[in-house]
C-alpha cells in the first residue's frame, strides 16, 4: 500500500501558489506503517500558542532565513515539535502548496517514518500526538463540509471527529488531496458533498 502511495505521490506534479511576498511555511505529514496498516501521525497544538491555538495540525512552522528550502523547514520543525529526527524521515515528495486564513503559504512534505520513535512533544508548542489510520480518511466518514471560495473556485473541504479530536481546514484539506493523490480516494474537493463517492 505505501509503495504504491510513494509511486503516486513522485508521480504527482504539485500546485504552487504564486504568491510573492508572502511567508512561507513547510510541514511535514507522517506517515508509518503497522502491520501493513499505515497511519498519519498528527498534533494537537498547545492553547497558549498565537496562531492555531488548540487546532489539529502536521508537524511543521513558518520557513527560517537559514533554511535551505521547505523541505527542510518541515523536518527542523518536526524535529523541535515532536522529537523526529530529520534521518529517520524518509521524505517522498512535496503535495500541493495552500495558502492559510493567516496568509502563510504552506507546502506539505510526504515522509514514511519509522513505527516506533522516541516521540518527545515540545510542551511549549504541542499538547497530544495522536495517530489516525489511513483506512479512517479513505472511508471519509466527515461530519461536515465546509465551502471556501479561494482562486476563483469552491472547494468543499470535509471535517472530521477522530476519537474527540476534531480535523479540519488546511490539515483536513491536505489530507483529502494526499488521499486522492496517494490511495486513489476519489474525496470530492469541488462538488458540493451528498454522502457519495
Amino acid at each position: 500500500m505505501l509503495d504504491k502511495m510513494r509511486m503516486r505521490v513522485q508521480e504527482h506534479s504539485p500546485r504552487t501558489v504564486e504568491a510573492a511576498g508572502l511567508p512561507e511555511a513547510g510541514v511535514l505529514i507522517p506517515i508509518t506503517c503497522v502491520h501493513d496498516r499505515p497511519e498519519i501521525i498528527l498534533t494537537l497544538r498547545s492553547q497558549r500558542l498565537s496562531t492555531h491555538s488548540g487546532e489539529v495540525a502536521f508537524p511543521g512552522g513558518r520557513r527560517d532565513p537559514g533554511d535551505v528550502d521547505l523541505c527542510f523547514t518541515a523536518l527542523r520543525e518536526a524535529h523541535e515539535e515532536i522529537g523526529l529526527l530529520p534521518e529517520l524521515v524518509d521524505v517522498v515528495g512535496p503535495m500541493d502548496s495552500l495558502v492559510s486564513r493567516f496568509g502563510i503559504k504552506v507546502t506539505p512534505y510526504v515522509g514514511i517514518v519509522p513505527d516506533v520513535f522516541d516521540l518527545v512533544p515540545n510542551s511549549g508548542e504541542i499538547e497530544e500526538v495522536f495517530r489516525v489510520p489511513v483506512e479512517f480518511f479513505l472511508n471519509d466518514p466527515r461530519e461536515m463540509t465546509h465551502r471556501i471560495d479561494y482562486e476563483g473556485r469552491s472547494w468543499y473541504v470535509p471535517s472530521y471527529r477522530y476519537e474527540g479530536f476534531k480535523i479540519w481546514g488546511l490539515t483536513a484539506l491536505m489530507l483529502a488531496e494526499l488521499m486522492n493523490t496517494g490511495f486513489d480516494a476519489g474525496i470530492p474537493l469541488h462538488t458540493p458533498y451528498d454522502g457519495h463517492k
